[in-house]
């Protein structure tokens, strides 16, 4: 039997020249399911990313899934893509499996904690105050760097990683300190600045951006801090609860957030084109 993809629409492109086009899978051309595949230019190359894969439950553990993947692989490389992306619920165990076993790699997970009727406290002598103008004029130049490194270090091309976080934050932090939605927090301990806090609401949630422990003060609780001032500061805001985003490897910030009761609701992964 044959698994092919068969286009459903013409190639749609936008004006920032992204992709995108559905396609059913086929058996014979019997159709079992549908894929959808789309790009994202960034700076360089553009990468491709798939936002579904269904197949339909008659034609399931048979291959199917397996086949169209690589199928879909295929027609990003057709798209000039180097690296294929996709996203998994928590839940969803098997297409994880596909994933690793077509030799996706986990990037990052989104994590979330719906809160508890009583805000926590912070240890003594820790206190969160606003950001000044001064602070964050410096602050943001650091923050910058240090999210365009975590994305070079895990495989994407300078100019594209840099790229991105000119970009991501443009978007997110467009008038500095006084973005809309937005907190940015020093936490001090008896007195002396140990960390920063970035916190921004989303879709009614509290969103943390960075949590930035000063390496000078690390190894002394100062990040599990940093996250109880968050999730404080979003039910003082009556949010539902805290969300973020960790990167794989990172593992002393995936033990605090596991210690704290974050739960993985998303996997994002990746994988080359060769």
């Amino acid at each position: 039997m044959t698994t092919t993809l068969r286009p459903t629409e013409p190639l749609q492109r936008d004006a920032d020249g992204a992709l995108s086009r559905h396609y059913t899978v086929c058996v014979n051309s019997r159709p079992v399911g549908a894929i959808h595949l789309t790009t994202d230019p960034g700076s360089g190359p553009p990468v491709a990313r798939l936002r579904e894969l269904g197949i339909e439950e008659p034609d399931r553990g048979r291959g199917r899934g397996t086949v169209a993947a690589l199928a879909a692989e295929e027609v990003a490389r057709g798209w000039g893509c180097r690296r294929i992306e996709v996203s998994v619920p928590a839940g969803a165990a098997r297409a994880l499996r596909l994933a690793t076993a077509l030799g996706y790699v986990v990037r990052n997970r989104a994590l979330e904690k719906r809160l508890g009727a009583t805000a926590p406290e912070l240890p003594a002598g820790s206190r969160g105050r606003p950001m000044t103008e001064a602070e964050f004029d410096s602050w943001v130049v650091r923050a910058k760097e240090a999210y365009a490194q975590e994305w070079i270090a895990r495989g994407v091309p300078e100019a594209e990683a840099r790229d991105k976080a000119d970009r991501d934050n443009a978007a997110l932090l467009p008038d500095g300190l006084g973005s809309a939605g937005t907190d940015l927090d020093v936490l001090e301990h008896d007195g002396t600045p140990v960390g920063v806090l970035w916190v921004a609401a989303r879709d009614g949630w509290a969103f943390v951006y960075r949590v930035d422990a000063d390496e000078r003060h690390r190894g002394r609780g100062h990040g599990r801090s940093l996250m109880l001032l968050a999730e404080a500061r979003a039910g003082a805001a009556g949010r539902a609860g805290v969300r973020l985003n960790v990167f794989a490897g990172n593992t002393p910030a995936e033990r605090l957030y596991e210690s704290l009761g974050y739960e993985t609701t998303t996997y994002h992964l990746y994988k080359d084109l060769l």
